[in-house]
């Protein structure tokens, strides 16, 4: 009898085990985002089991994870249906409060991860981790509050969890606090050193601020560490993907060796073949696909269907397309370029220039690396040139100023010169004369259009009012760079002989001018024949004068 009785329990541990190691199969395989393997493991042990809540949790995640899938309906039903056997599991209620998440019920989300943790005690790391993740995942979630569960799960005894940190970084990283992502994910690598996801993400981190200084080195150390881990090849392919076509290669293929076949390697297949430069085969292979898998197909598709049209010229098709795509895909598939491509689709049809515009903000708003907001708006200029509305070039060029950590002389250059070719000439004015002597003063274009542009405000010179401007750029025209701008001090000097001439009438400071441009180049004809006559209309004006005198005082009587 306790020869039987130890056999029964012995089998009843093993089965136990054998289990235990299926959900941890299932996982390893999410963890590996093999999304397929994954929900197939997870459905053969709860066809033996339905009860097994663990499996049933995890089933719910792996359809909310998988690309392909993402349908919250149903990870939905999968949660209701085995709360109706086992209302109080607490991974199960963390399960639904994810689904009202998403939903927007963030109260009634709230409520079930209270309960949740409270029939646990607080100390079921698997539980206050599940709460995080829900947090972090969801996009009306709390990720303050995913931190403050997951930090309690950090302080339960004998703690030594690595995912807690892997997802305590993500939620930093929802909060946008980098250091503090960076910092946790590396306390998940004290945990576990060969946890490739947590240098994967810290990889990421940088990927997104645009540094394959930091980014790089980071996904290269993830595959040293898990040769299996496919989404850092994932991340390198598509990095290498418009750079280095056979680099890019060189990655395609150990993700497909370590994922799980089914549409993303199709999808990816596609990818590839776009970065070879087939657009029409890339075209062709993204239009079979929409039409396979129909509603369930990748948005990204039509994205593809949209840039390949573009460069073949079809630009209804790119447009209807893009459209698609961008009505059809979520946030985080989104990108600003995505925009920035309807942008460049619009400007090529007649009319839809403001829907161009529209969609270079657009853009600009949604990325956040500062150099390609202002890249964008130097593209949107580059547009309102092209069309001829040079107002608007100056808008967007001031816009691109202004969104430059570090804009330089030329970009302040090019801003001013906009208004001027626009005709603002008082804004183009307050750039040159105010800004650009201010922060060049060693410059000669500053002074030379801060001159220009209160000349054109003054075209009949009555008002005097680029008079100092242009003193100021005679000046600075002979001293700068050894006297290199020449024909700006004589351009200068013209202008000031003109006014002296013509409008105050004081013909020795206009032959004072005449005199300075001589100095700089004693050959100009110009020069040399307006002083002639200046001097002579004087020397005339003076005779005149003194001859009107001589006749006054002869008709005067004389004194006794």
């Amino acid at each position: 009898m306790k020869r039987v009785f130890s056999l029964i329990v012995s089998t009843v541990i093993t089965g136990q085990l054998l289990f235990a190691q299926s959900v941890e199969e299932g996982r390893k395989y999410l963890y590996y985002e093999r999304y397929n393997s994954a929900k197939e493991t997870f459905e053969k042990i709860l066809a033996q089991n339905p009860n097994n809540i663990e499996a049933t949790y995890w089933l719910g995640q792996t359809l909310l994870e998988d690309p392909n899938v993402r349908d919250s309906s149903l990870a939905k039903d999968v949660y209701q249906k085995a709360l109706a056997n086992n209302g109080n599991a607490p991974l199960l209620l963390v399960g639904m409060g994810q689904i009202e998440l998403m939903e927007g019920k963030t109260s009634d989300a709230r409520q079930r991860f209270e309960t949740a943790i409270s029939s646990t005690k607080g100390r079921d790391i698997e539980v206050l981790n599940a709460v995080g993740r829900a947090n972090v995942y969801a996009k009306p979630g709390d990720a303050k509050y995913a931190i403050e569960k997951l930090t309690q799960a950090t302080e339960v005894r004998r703690f030594n969890n690595p995912e807690t940190f892997l997802i305590m970084g993500d939620a930093y990283r929802k909060l946008i606090d980098g250091g503090n992502a960076v910092t946790s994910y590396n306390r998940a690598l004290g945990l576990n050193p060969q946890l490739a996801a947590a240098k994967h993400k810290i990889g990421k981190i940088y990927l997104t601020q645009n540094n394959p200084d930091y980014f790089l080195p980071a996904f290269e150390e993830a595959i040293f560490l898990d040769a299996k881990y496919a989404p850092t090849y994932y991340e390198l392919f598509y990095y290498w993907y418009d750079k280095d076509v056979n680099k890019a290669a060189t990655f395609l293929e150990p993700y497909i060796a370590n994922s799980d076949q089914g549409p993303s390697i199709e999808y990816l297949n596609t990818d590839f073949t776009y970065s070879k430069g087939d657009f029409a085969g890339a075209r062709a292979k993204a239009k079979e696909l929409i039409s396979k898998y129909g509603e369930k197909v990748n948005p990204r598709m039509y994205r593809m269907v949209a840039y390949t049209s573009d460069t073949l010229g079809d630009i209804d098709e790119a447009k209807t397309a893009m459209l698609t795509f961008l009505e059809k895909a979520d946030d985080e598939t989104i990108r600003p370029a995505d925009y920035l491509e309807l942008a460049n689709i619009n400007s090529k049809i007649p009319g839809m220039e403001s829907e161009a515009f529209e969609n270079f903000s657009t853009a600009i708003q949604l990325d956040t690396l500062q150099e390609n907001k202002k890249k964008y708006a130097v593209q949107a200029s580059e547009l309102a040139k092209k069309l001829g509305d040079r107002n608007y070039e100056a808008e967007w060029l001031g816009k691109a100023y202004q969104l430059d950590k570090n804009p330089g002389q030329l970009d302040l250059y090019n801003w001013g010169y906009a208004h001027y070719q626009a005709g603002n000439y008082e804004l183009a004015d307050s750039l040159f004369c105010d800004v650009y002597t201010t922060q060049y003063p060693d410059a000669i274009y500053g002074y030379l259009w801060c001159a220009r542009s209160k000349q054109a405000q003054d075209t009949t010179m009555e008002n005097g009012y680029a008079v100092d401007a242009f003193k100021q750029l005679s000046e600075k025209a002979v001293t700068l760079e050894e006297g290199k701008f020449k024909s700006q001090a004589i351009f200068a000097n013209f202008y000031l002989v003109q006014y002296y001439h013509d409008v105050a009438k004081e013909y020795d400071t206009a032959v004072y001018y005449l005199d300075k441009v001589l100095e700089i180049d004693p050959e100009n004809a110009d020069a040399i024949r307006i002083k002639e006559i200046i001097t002579k209309t004087s020397l005339q004006q003076k005779q005149s004068s003194d001859n009107s005198r001589t006749r006054v005082e002869a008709r005067e009587p004389k004194s006794k």
